[in-house]
């Protein structure tokens, strides 16, 4: 169990002053200055030393993406901020906003140093007002404080932040998209090579990384890279803001180390699963992007990157969907299935046609209105769609289905010859 001590969100629940002096209290702002003179090559190094892999759902290397932002450059070089938090069942980045953003404020600035950017834009979520006049107003501060800006914090080095306000679509959250809607086009991901380090924001060297990613950096490089590898696991190492919904007693975001079993974490900060542990019948782990497990793996599964890819699942967001044995489980998916459908962008024909497909046939797996035959044609499809789109929002609408039909095929088995039945039996009635 981590001790307080260990936590890096020390106002996570909003017990305390979210702005500047709140957060000199609880260590934020402290002789970051002296962060700075590292210079940039230790910084960089000190955070592939930390193994931190990025806490917005892929869990790409933090340190290594910073590396790859050029030494030199004739152009200016931008950190962008991905605060637009859509994926379901998410809620820490924005927790993070409206009771710490301080942290992310600062790690803006330890952050750009360490890639020789000289600004920072945040994106967030449009439907987070009331945390974007929390953070505009940390920014401000900072700004008056001389902690960012010209000088910043005395330093030498001039920074600028920028927050930047969304319109609410889900497929902003992947990175080039994000930077497209940022230079004020319509929110489409961009085809890689080139990547945002070479050509991003205003075709300027450019990376983009998690609220998350960020608020952390300024503790582990106070802290070091040896303290934040005590926690987790090797390659799975630090600590976790979680987000635990659904059929719990008590639906909590919480940190945590990584590789805590999934039941302690349920048991322990949840309450438990409504009715019992016994009561479970499946959970997303990681955002509702990521294929739900059974409870005969969640049993003994643990809560890191490589855990849950053994178990052809992902720890993606760390947000925790439970759902109990009231469950229709087909149902929960097929909802899923329409939240893709409505977010793709409909740049690539795998997705725009795909999600559309998937989403109408899991309308008549709902009902049992199919053959079993279509199980197998709908498994088809989603390996059609997986994997052959510009971005990751084609294997996000097909990984839900997959991990249906991977563990509850009889389920929709049932359903099928049920209806079935039931429609002979009208049919000899009438």
């Amino acid at each position: 169990m981590l001790q307080d001590k260990d936590r890096i969100f020390t106002n996570l629940y909003g017990l305390h002053d979210p702005y500047l002096k709140g957060a000199r209290a609880r260590g934020d702002w402290d002789n970051t200055a002296a962060i700075l003179a590292r210079g940039r090559d230790a910084l960089i190094q000190e955070m592939k030393d930390s193994g931190l892999r990025g806490r917005g759902g892929a869990g790409f290397p933090t340190g290594l993406k910073w590396s790859f932002m050029p030494k030199q450059s004739d152009r200016p070089c931008y950190l962008v901020v991905n605060a637009d938090e859509s994926e379901p069942g998410t809620c820490k980045d924005r927790d993070i906003i409206r009771h710490d953003p301080h942290k992310l404020v600062e790690g803006c600035l330890v952050a750009g140093f360490a890639m020789g950017a000289c600004a920072a834009y945040i994106y967030i979520r449009g439907e987070f007002f009331n945390e974007s006049v929390v953070l505009q107003r940390a920014i401000d501060e900072a700004y008056a404080a001389g902690l960012i800006g010209k000088n910043a914090c005395g330093s030498g080095y001039d920074f600028d932040v920028f927050l930047h306000r969304g319109a609410g679509a889900y497929i902003c959250g992947e990175e080039t998209a994000l930077i497209e809607s940022l230079e004020g086009k319509k929110g489409m991901p961009r085809m890689k090579p080139p990547f945002p380090a070479g050509v991003g924001l205003y075709g300027c060297p450019s990376t983009v990384n998690n609220v998350e990613s960020i608020a952390v950096a300024p503790t582990i490089f106070r802290r070091g890279a040896s303290w934040f590898t005590s926690f987790g696991r090797p390659n799975n190492t630090g600590t976790k803001l979680f987000c635990i919904s659904g059929h719990v007693n008590q639906p909590c975001n919480v940190e945590e180390e990584l590789g805590i079993p999934l039941r302690e974490l349920i048991d322990r900060y949840a309450g438990g699963v409504r009715g019992g542990w016994d009561n479970l019948l499946a959970v997303i782990p990681g955002g509702s992007s990521v294929p739900l497990i059974p409870k005969s793996i969640c049993d003994d599964v643990l809560m890191d990157f490589d855990s849950l890819r053994n178990v052809r699942s992902g720890l993606g967001t760390a947000a925790v969907i439970v759902m109990d044995k009231s469950t229709d489980v087909i149902k929960a998916i097929a909802r899923l299935s329409k939240f893709y459908m409505h977010e793709s962008c409909g740049q690539c024909t795998p997705c725009r046609e795909g999600t559309g497909w998937m989403w109408r046939v899991m309308t008549r797996m709902v009902e049992g209105r199919a053959t079993p035959q279509e199980i197998d044609t709908l498994d088809q499809v989603t390996r059609q769609v997986e994997g052959h789109t510009i971005c990751a929002l084609g294997d996000a609408a097909a990984w839900p289905v997959q991990g249906l039909i991977r563990h509850f095929r009889p389920v929709m088995e049932e359903r099928i010859a049920a209806y079935k039945a039931r429609s002979t039996t009208r049919l000899a009635a009438e």
